[in-house]
């Protein structure tokens, strides 16, 4: 696995492989490297690509992804690689697992077009139950993988939402500032930026045009009024991150702590 520059990690067979170490806290720590990176679907990885997860260090992996998801493509991971299933959501809310065909039918039963789909979408991963557990048992793993020898890689389809939400609550907790979390977050379109371009292309290809495309770009990337709706929806119901991360993730000021302990140099 090379760093095609400071962040981004080159796969074979995987996109969206990202490092979280490096980011500045406000109180001058840094995030260490090789400790947390931040994917996409590992189901299409190559043995070479698995081997490369072995000798960066990942030892778990979280998958955010719905049962369908992960029945459909499966994780292919060495064995030595602890898996742990924790579905954000039922059903793949980002729609993103889809095909063009799939998306624009499920358009053409709705009212809202993707964007709006979007912004409900991110709103639910702050409010919902569901989105609330699978993001605590994603800290418990954070606050079990003891050794700064060992990498805990996490992801969804695309590795941009669910995935870039878990990425947005890790980096709250440790105390990078906002604006450097936004930028994490928006770093999404520059990875996926292949995949985006190639899946709209088939889209119009298959003679997909206007408000459906534009529809299919809404679900394929991710937007500052994405990232900017979840934040309302976390001051809107918990007044803000820090009482998100207490009161809907569970995590005390021990865990914190800890966290930091664990995460940061």
């Amino acid at each position: 696995m090379q760093q095609t520059n400071q962040r981004l990690l080159k796969m074979d067979h995987g996109y969206n492989f990202r490092e979280l170490g490096g980011y500045q806290t406000a109180d001058g720590h840094t995030v260490k490297w090789q400790r947390v990176i931040r994917t996409a679907t590992l189901a299409f990885l190559s043995k070479q690509d698995q081997q490369s997860l072995v000798d960066y260090g990942v030892n778990v992996d979280i998958d955010f992804r719905s049962n369908a998801e992960v029945a459909k493509s499966p994780d292919l991971i060495p064995a030595s690689i602890s898996y742990h299933h924790l579905p954000v959501f039922p059903e793949d809310q980002t729609e993103v697992s889809k095909s063009e065909a799939e998306i624009k039918a499920e358009l053409a039963k709705r009212e809202e077009n993707g964007y709006q789909h979007m912004l409900d979408t991110y709103q639910e991963m702050i409010t919902t139950s569901q989105s609330h557990q699978a993001y605590q048992a994603f800290f418990a793993a954070l606050l079990a993988n003891t050794s700064d020898k060992q990498t805990l890689l996490f992801h969804c389809t695309a590795g941009k939402d669910r995935t870039g939400m878990g990425a947005v609550f890790l980096l709250s907790a440790l105390g990078v500032p906002h604006e450097l979390i936004k930028q994490d977050y928006l770093l999404t379109n520059e990875a996926l930026s292949p995949l985006i371009t190639d899946r709209l292309t088939k889209a119009q290809n298959e003679g997909i045009t206007g408000t459906t495309l534009e529809s299919i770009k809404a679900l394929m990337t991710v937007s500052s009024d994405y990232f900017d709706t979840a934040m309302a929806a976390v001051k809107a119901q918990y007044g803000d991150m820090a009482h998100f991360l207490t009161d809907a993730l569970a995590l005390s000021d021990q865990d914190i702590a800890d966290l930091k302990q664990l995460y940061l140099d």
